[in-house]
């Protein structure tokens, strides 16, 4: 067996793309080879921010010989065919046999292709694979046409210690790499796969990421335990920092302690998003005067320069900070209300300020169902964008909302407001926490209800896989908001009421058919996100609508459904079902007819089973209705397993298709009432298996 390193030496590759193209090289060139019946034992796939490198082991030094059968021309066919076709074989040694085809009889060459040297078969596939590599982003240099997510120096590529020669973007395969960019820049010729790592490290070069994430983070977390501090969780932003240094130092500044009147996140997403600085915190958890910077160098002066360099950077961002949040606190919320009459929601669906009286109308009228005061959910939602036209938004949009929060309780704003300004835009993922206070509750369901409302009312729905405007985010967004705090409101109604918030900018809008295209988009997302926590697809559609708009009482009938359903009584009562349908089903006398307990003559009725199973399916029904009003799901789906017994006596001894034609007519319409009798827990004829 034979080993293979692969390296491609480049100029900075985007910390974001590293551990993607390291797993893309490794997954690509795998089956590359594979293709062509060649595999390794294992391979293990590194990125730095200056090389991609591959180091696989225990592959063949050949291929095998494998046996291949060319199909040629029909027998019969003209010499000249024939003859082209030997002449394609070149000097294999083949044997020639005439098989038979549904078109005729057709020549086949039988002969076995010798395995090709690995390395050969390497230097054959390397160049497309390299040229067709997905990069998020590439570029071309210089003069030639290649791309690479940055200028490429280097190029190695050794099978067992040999150079595979190749060339791309004009440059040809060798054994010359180099170390650091500053500590150790000079070539270095490898040798071997064995030599490959060794080398590196010794010109400061650490290979594997996930050992510069390591020592990172022990590494920082000394440094803040040395001040009896600790460091503050980021794990993604740990992740980045491994793609910056292939040599990394982490090294502990100061903030001017002027600059920690800021808001906590000020601070923070100053540190982390520009200057890419890990924050530490007392063990109390508040934010301490301090960071963590990684450098990508060990220095003579053990950091003292690249330490106070980056508090004179951080000192010039903060105080643009500190400018915006002084400037900011000198203007209300209130009083910037008239400048989102300048800034366009959507072209169709007017300014920000026309969206704000939306949500803040609807916001009041949610509050009653979420028991929040309507007063101040009203005005949460008032003041909930203002922060939008603030500095700090404007420098760094994340934070938007939160903002809000600061700029509320600093004129006096309410607590219960300021915290649903904070969360007004959440969840905006699956990840996200969802509000849980009464009066973020209903801010966030208004502004996520009225952006669904506004583009379905302009004809602006998710088609396919695409959603501009993340509406299959907001409506999962309503959804969770709703079940996770067990909100119980008219769902249904409440959409009506969005879409009626834009009647004055849509003249010949159809508010009913707009409603009922954005309810079933709603219970389209709630299928989706209750099939990814468990619940059966066929559950959910064999429940369905619900009249009331309550997607709480949807997701508990549902759950209790498929509860009884993977129970013995749920798979008898099933199969039943199934029984009589498969007899209605084939029944040329009742298609197109809607059965109940009015449709059939009980006078006919001639065996006590007839009887029973129409006594049963009357009671079952009622106590099913009564039940699911009462939103005792459990019971209306123990209900439903009483049928059970009778169905199965009447199909052990009742005859349906009996000689008289009223009988046999009677009997049918009785098992076609079974499905409209258990209609109001759900509809069984959907539900596909257990």
């Amino acid at each position: 067996m034979s080993d293979l390193l692969l390296e491609l030496f480049s100029e900075e590759i985007p910390a974001r793309m590293q551990t993607r193209a390291a797993e893309q090289l490794r997954d690509l060139l795998k089956e590359a080879l594979a293709a062509e019946g060649i595999a390794w034992s294992e391979a293990e796939a590194f990125a730095t921010p200056r090389r991609l490198a591959l180091v696989a082991h225990g592959l063949p030094p050949k291929q095998q010989d494998r046996p291949v059968e060319r199909k040629g021309p029909r027998v019969g066919a003209p010499e000249a065919a024939i003859e082209g076709f030997l002449r394609s074989l070149g000097d294999v040694d083949y044997r020639l046999e005439e098989r038979d085809e549904r078109k005729g009889q057709a020549v086949y060459a039988i002969y076995t292709a010798m395995g090709r040297a690995t390395a050969e078969i390497l230097a054959e596939i390397m160049p497309a694979l390299l040229a067709k590599f997905p990069w998020p982003k590439s570029m071309r240099w210089g003069e030639g046409e290649a791309r690479w997510v940055r200028p490429l120096h280097g190029i190695i590529c050794l099978h067992d210690g040999a150079i595979v020669p190749f060339e791309f973007a004009g440059i040809k395969t060798g054994r010359i790499t180099r170390g650091h960019r500053f500590m150790a820049p000079d070539a270095i010729e490898i040798p071997d796969h064995d030599g490959y790592q060794p080398q590196l490290e010794a010109a400061y070069v650490m290979l594997d990421g996930d050992r510069r994430r390591n020592l990172i983070a022990k590494h920082a977390t000394e440094l803040a335990q040395n001040q009896g501090l600790r460091l503050r969780d980021d794990p993604g932003l740990l992740h980045e920092l491994e793609g910056l240094a292939e040599w990394p130092v982490p090294l502990m500044g100061r903030i001017d302690r002027q600059f920690m009147t800021l808001p906590t996140e000020v601070l923070v997403i100053s540190m982390r998003s520009h200057q890419k600085y890990l924050a530490v915190e007392t063990v109390e958890g508040e934010l301490a005067p301090w960071f963590v910077t990684v450098a990508n160098i060990e220095a003579a002066d053990s950091g003292a320069a690249v330490i106070a360099g980056n508090e004179r950077v951080l000192r010039a961002r903060l105080w643009d900070a500190k400018f915006f949040w002084d400037q900011d606190l000198a203007t209300p919320l209130e009083d910037r209300l008239p400048k989102l009459e300048t800034i366009v929601f959507h072209a169709e669906l007017g300014t920000l300020r026309e969206k704000v009286e939306r949500i803040e109308q609807l916001a009041a009228v949610i509050a009653n169902a979420v028991d929040a005061d309507a007063k101040h959910a009203a005005r949460a939602a008032r003041l909930a964008k203002s922060d939008l036209v603030t500095g700090m938004v404007g420098e760094f949009p994340e934070l938007q909302g939160l903002m809000g929060s600061y700029y509320a309780r600093a004129h006096g704003e309410t607590e219960d407001v300021a915290k649903a300004i904070a969360d007004h835009y959440s969840p905006q993922g699956p990840n996200d926490g969802c509000p849980s206070a009464p009066i973020a509750v209903a801010v966030a369901l208004a502004d996520k209800i009225d952006t669904l409302a506004g583009f379905f009312a302009a004809a602006i729905a998710p088609t396919g896989s695409s959603d501009p405007f993340a509406l299959r985010r907001a409506a999962l967004g309503v959804i969770r908001l709703i079940l996770e705090n067990g909100v119980r409101l008219d769902l249904r109604n409440l959409l009506l009421h969005a879409v009626n918030g834009y009647a004055d900018r849509f003249d010949e809008m159809r508010p009913d058919y707009i409603q009922g295209n954005l309810w079933l988009f709603v219970l389209d997302r709630l299928k989706v996100q209750q099939r990814e926590n468990g619940v059966r697809h066929d559950i959910i559609n064999a429940v369905g609508d619900d009249e009331k708009g309550d997607l709480v009482g949807i997701v508990a009938r549902v759950r209790a459904l498929q509860r009884m359903i993977e129970t013995a009584d749920g798979a008898n009562l099933l199969a039943g079902y199934r029984r009589a349908e498969s007899i209605v089903t084939q029944s040329p006398e009742l298609k197109g007819q809607d059965f109940d307990s009015e449709s059939y003559d009980k006078s006919l009725f001639t065996q006590e089973e007839e009887h029973e199973l129409a006594s049963q399916l009357e009671e079952i029904n009622a106590d099913i209705r009564n039940a699911v009003e009462a939103e005792a799901f459990e019971e209306a789906v123990r209900g439903a397993a009483r049928i059970r017994v009778p169905i199965d006596r009447f199909f052990e001894n009742v005859m349906v298709n009996v000689e008289d034609d009223k009988v046999r007519l009677n009997r049918l319409r009785l098992l076609a009432s079974i499905p409209t009798e258990l209609a109001p827990l759900a509809d069984f004829s959907v539900i596909e298996h257990l």
